[in-house]
């Protein structure tokens, strides 16, 4: 299969995670990303994407320039292995688990099928894929007795379908507050369904792991409840959006889905469970730092830390925050104060980044200033992409010869007369591009613009 991906270029629209407190309108231009479009595109390749900070919205790629954005959003991870449930996790999840089961099928079940002296041992102690489980259907022991209710989780493709449409209506107009008219099938379709990856399956550790998008389906009593819409990558399971009927609102369906989704990654082998993005600075988003111990990727380095002391108090006092920056500068500061070069103050140093807000950079972008003069953080030099050949390499598709060739092949490039630097050239888009997916993917896929 190949990864055929068309640069859309960076720009500045609204945020929808912090709004004006007397009107409740988006404020305008106010975060910056990357944008990429992509019809088909390997597991393998999007893994190595969110782990450059990448996330998408059905076939749309972005990459948010954490720097220039108004809430930045930080890529976060759960280490399933090691999950720690929160005593608000285990009570809605236990809590859950006794309505569906009821009363009179917990008394009978506990007759019928007593625990063994191990199991009572081991009743403290929580087990989460035991405790996921607990409740659904397929997984209570025969012969009966029936549960109160039927409650049911299965891992499907992402197509369409009026069940789940229905569903994401009563999610979007009840929890979105969004009104009838300004939800479609057809927008359903675009952002939840129908995805880019490619599904296929591999083994591992001698069992099957599929690989793509799903949707994992919740249906108590035959009705569909609840649906969270999975990336399974190589090492991770990635929640893109969970929708839930407004009528089960009051049964912490986001936590359950939440622990589902870990204990999927931990039976899959998946090894991480990722949540998306982590805003500290809007207080509905910190709640995925509670799935402890939670890491977060840093936006320059690509190295993943953990979310606790320093790096949060770090994120407490300051808007934009990259862990290994700050060790370094700490280093620098301490060896010039040994040689009597230090601040006077000890105030923090500037930031070495030009254009300080997205409006400005959206602005600038479009009057060609090249993402190489805006320097965003995590983004691939000139200098690096030159060093490693990366731009000739680049396989480009020449639609009127269906082929695919590389850059270095295409006219002006064989020469070395070309300027990365000029982002209205074809050598500056691509640049770009290269600079924003990183080596591997770079490598990996294939230009097609269309």
């Amino acid at each position: 299969m190949q990864s055929l991906v068309r640069p859309l270029g960076y720009s500045a629209e609204s945020c929808g995670y912090c709004k004006d407190s007397d009107t409740g309108q988006r404020t305008p231009n106010s975060r910056c990303c990357y944008y990429i479009s992509s019809g088909s595109m390997s597991a393998e390749i999007y893994q190595a994407l969110v782990d450059r900070g990448w996330r998408r919205s059905g076939t749309i790629f972005y990459k948010p320039d954490v720097l220039r954005h108004c809430c930045p959003h930080y890529t976060i991870r759960l280490p399933v292995s090691s999950f720690k449930a929160s005593k608000q996790h285990r009570h809605s999840l236990h809590r859950w688990n006794r309505y569906v089961l009821g009363d009179e099928y917990i008394k009978e079940a506990a007759r019928s099928h007593p625990k063994t002296k191990k199991e009572a041992r081991a009743k403290n102690e929580f087990d989460l894929i035991k405790t996921v489980h607990e409740s659904q259907f397929s997984y209570l022991p025969r012969p009966p007795p029936e549960p109160a209710h039927r409650f049911e989780v299965t891992l499907e493709t992402d197509e369409f379908t009026t069940e789940k449409f229905e569903l994401y209506k009563n999610y979007q107009q009840n929890v979105h507050h969004e009104k009838l008219s300004e939800i479609s099938a057809n927008g359903f379709r675009r952002f939840l369904c129908n995805s880019p990856l490619e599904r296929t399956s591999r083994h591992v550790d001698g069992k099957s792991q599929r690989l793509g998008s799903y949707h994992q389906c919740y249906r108590f009593d035959g009705r569909l409840i609840a649906m969270g819409v999975l990336d399974l990558l190589p090492h991770c399971v990635s929640g893109v959006y969970l929708l839930y009927h407004s009528d089960f609102e009051p049964w912490s369906l986001g936590k359950i889905s939440a622990m589902t989704e870990a204990a999927l990654a931990l039976e899959g082998g998946y090894q991480f469970y990722y949540m998306g993005y982590y805003i500290h600075s809007c207080t509905k988003m910190r709640y995925k730092g509670d799935y402890k111990p939670s890491y977060i990727l840093d936006p320059e380095t690509y190295e993943w830390n953990p979310l606790d002391g320093e790096l949060r108090e770090l994120l407490d006092k300051q808007t934009y925050v990259s862990l290994s920056r700050e060790h370094r500068l700490k280093t620098e500061s301490s060896s010039s104060t040994t040689d009597g070069d230090g601040g006077k103050d000890g105030s923090a140093v500037p930031l070495p980044f030009p254009i300080p807000t997205a409006a400005e950079a959206g602005k600038a972008v479009q009057n060609n200033l090249s993402l190489f003069d805006l320097q965003v953080p995590g983004l691939m030099t000139s200098e690096e992409i030159e060093q490693q050949q990366l731009l000739k390499q680049m396989k480009v598709k020449i639609r009127s010869l269906n082929r695919v060739v590389p850059a270095g092949v295409l006219q002006g490039f064989q020469d070395g007369e070309y300027d990365m630097n000029d982002p209205a050239t074809l050598a500056g888009i691509m640049g770009e591009l290269i600079a924003a997916l990183g080596p591997g993917a770079a490598k990996a896929v294939v230009v097609d613009f269309g």
